[in-house]
């Protein structure tokens, strides 16, 4: 805010003053400047221009865009104020509300207001604002609480959403939930209270099942559905519908979490383990601590909803910030369907034509009950396609090819002569013979075989039913009832009425075998997910998981216990000085920058320092290396500062290659 108490500040009693963030990327011009408002700007003239309007100003000699953060007659500027150049739109598209938000974002992240103003405001349209402004819908009742009778203290914590009393909770919805009512009744029960409300979901399918349960439970006008494929005016009057409180409900994937919302009285999010809630453009902020932060700023209610618990939500309710909303033991046992997991078995990783090593006796019988009944199965493979990777057979080494190192693959369709020959993902160059430099094998196996070949071989096995395929390419959003095989990659799991009556969980060896920091955490989000779509045991469902009984992970899906892994997952990682007990910076670039980079890093004490270690090309990027900076939890804020300055002393002095700062990586 402009000040008019701070010393040295000069007084305009007829020139107003407006403060614009200038839409320039450059880390050390990460603050507003002051410009001078003129008379005849247009229809409306001075007069027009209000905090968070658009406007056009003049800045190093180039016309730029820019987003009026306020307006006042006072300026620490010692020079003449240049004016505004043009007024855009006189359109407050960017709230008070939400421009603290994300300056303490970008301050979090140690990027610029600038980077978050663009993930925040949507391009602008003009026949949206051209619309006249439509009152807000009546207030409905509250929901019935039969829904969140099943959780200790669910009815409760609907009454203070509608009495407008910040609680939080770290809700683990039960299997077989419908959790877009759920969710929907969050939200209906804050609208009665007259407060507005948030909800982020990771995909368009979980966008689509929650829009259709706000349409069956609230007023058509109150709700707001932000999506990212939406056409652009679209879009643009959906966000304007919120900003000028038409819309008090909000539903939407990631962007929208700094969705303008009036008053706003809860903020959700869904399956907050999703790596579709981090994102991918600078500063590269997470849903969930977004939404946390603007629970804090808002002093509103906030919950982190999943079938599923992250360590993230594990620290929430350690600390104290939410409380635990979960169903006692023998509600769930009740809802679960029956869970069985293989002992350790060398034939899990045998070639993928073994058809029957790969898919043991136990599944298959579980399958053939199922469709006897005349309920449909749900197979969950790893990846798409058909087989998405070579290893050699003797060392399990990776494949390569030996033109340009590129990934050997075994594409779908097969080769003239009725047979599939292994080929370079990267030169298209095919590989007709294999000699592993590690071990010299001759002979290759898939190292993940696809939901494509998944599909062909279950079809033969069970000639009798109705196989189909969802995926990258084409996600079923259900499939009708009946004794059918859907072969379905992680997230994109068709739902059907009645539930599934069971589900075979396959490969789990590439999931729970991968490098990362969240391979445990992230393979029990998917079991999880898949497995909620079956019927309770009751019914009849079960679940399948091609895994060692004794992993911890096998052992929290079967006895379906997610908070005991997030707790043993937050315990691990403290031990281990890993996020979330940490706060941990990933620097990538060119050796050369980087090196720089930390020459300049005055981080703060105790930090350490981790690397280099090799990093892959990305797309656009050649490889580089990478370090990690890491700092008690307590200093991150000084260690994103320490950051930001270096990215503006760099900035100041034109270095040419650039380095990527990404604080608390969803990907380790």
């Amino acid at each position: 805010m402009l000040s008019d108490l701070v010393g040295g500040a000069r007084h305009h009693d007829r020139v107003r003053v407006a403060r614009v963030v200038v839409d320039v990327p450059l880390a050390h011009l990460d603050r507003p400047f002051d410009y001078a408002v003129p008379d005849d700007l247009g229809d409306g003239g001075s007069a027009a221009v209000v905090a968070g309007c658009r406007v056009r100003v003049r800045f190093a000699g180039r016309l730029v865009d820019g987003v009026v953060l306020d307006v006042g007659t006072t300026t620490e500027h010692t020079g003449k104020l240049a004016p505004l150049a043009k007024l855009v739109s006189s359109e407050p598209v960017l709230t008070p509300e939400v421009a603290e938000l994300a300056r303490v974002v970008a301050d979090r992240y140690a990027g610029s207001l600038t980077d978050v103003l663009r993930l925040a405001l949507p391009p602008r349209r003009g026949a949206p604002e051209k619309r006249p402004v439509a009152d807000p819908p009546p207030l409905p009742d509250l929901p019935d609480p039969a829904g969140f009778a099943r959780y200790p203290t669910g009815p409760e914590f609907l009454e203070a959403l509608a009495l407008g009393r910040p609680v939080r909770a770290v809700w683990t919805a039960l299997p077989g939930e419908d959790w877009p009512a759920r969710l929907v009744e969050l939200c209906r029960a804050t609208l009665s209270g007259g407060r507005g409300a948030l909800v982020v979901v990771p995909d368009g399918k979980d966008l689509d099942r929650l829009a259709a349960a706000a349409t069956r439970e609230l007023p058509k006008d109150a709700v707001a559905v932000l999506r990212a494929d939406s056409a652009p005016d679209t879009r643009y009057g959906r966000f304007l519908s919120v900003s000028r409180g038409t819309a008090q409900v909000v539903l939407g994937t990631r962007a929208a979490m700094f969705a303008p919302v009036r008053d706003l009285g809860l903020v959700v999010v869904w399956d907050d383990g999703d790596d579709l809630h981090a994102e991918p453009r600078a500063p590269y902020p997470h849903t969930r601590d977004v939404l946390v932060q603007r629970a804090h700023l808002a002093g509103c209610s906030a919950v982190v909803a999943a079938t599923a618990r992250t360590a993230e939500a594990a620290l929430l309710v350690e600390s104290g910030w939410a409380h635990e909303l979960a169903a006692e033991r023998a509600v769930l046992r009740s809802a679960a369907p029956r869970v069985q997991a293989l002992g350790a078995d060398s034939e899990l990783a045998r070639d993928a034509a073994a058809r029957s090593a790969r898919l043991p006796s136990l599944a298959f019988r579980v399958a053939r009950e199922a469709l006897a009944t005349g309920a449909p199965v749900l197979v969950q493979v790893p990846r798409a396609g058909y087989a998405p990777g070579l290893v050699c057979d003797r060392c399990r080494a990776p494949a390569r090819c030996t033109h340009c190192a590129g990934p050997l693959g075994v594409a779908a369709a097969p080769a003239p002569g009725g047979q599939r020959v292994a080929a370079c993902r990267w030169c298209a160059r095919p590989a007709a013979t294999f000699d592993c430099p590690h071990c010299h094998g001759t002979k290759l196996r898939a190292s993940v075989v696809g939901s494509a070949r998944t599909a062909e071989e279950l079809g033969r096995a069970f000639p009798g039913a109705a196989v189909r395929v969802s995926g990258r390419g084409s996600v079923l959003a259900d499939v009708e009832p009946g004794p059918a095989i859907v072969v379905a990659t992680p997230g994109a799991e068709p739902v059907v009425e009645g539930g599934y009556g069971a589900a075979l969980l396959l490969d789990s060896w590439a999931l729970l075998g991968r490098a990362d920091l969240r391979a445990g955490e992230e393979t029990l989000r998917r079991w999880l997910n898949a497995a909620a779509l079956v019927r309770p045991a009751a019914a009849g469902g079960q679940v399948v998981v091609t895994a060692d009984a004794a992993h911890p992970v096998v052992q929290a899906l079967v006895r379906w216990d997610p908070a005991w892994l997030a707790a043993r997952e937050l315990g691990d990682r403290r031990e281990l000085g890993f996020p979330p007990a940490t706060r941990m910076a990933a620097l990538s670039g060119d050796p050369t920058a980087l090196a720089e980079f930390l020459e300049l890093l005055r981080p703060p004490p105790g930090a350490e320092v981790l690397g280099p270690v090799p990093e892959p090309a990305r797309p656009g990027h050649e490889a580089g290396e990478r370090f990690l900076v890491r700092a008690a939890r307590a200093d991150g804020l000084a260690l994103a500062r320490a950051l930001a300055d270096v990215q503006g002393v760099r900035s100041a002095r034109k270095a040419p290659e650039h380095v990527r700062v990404q604080l608390d990586p969803d990907s380790l």
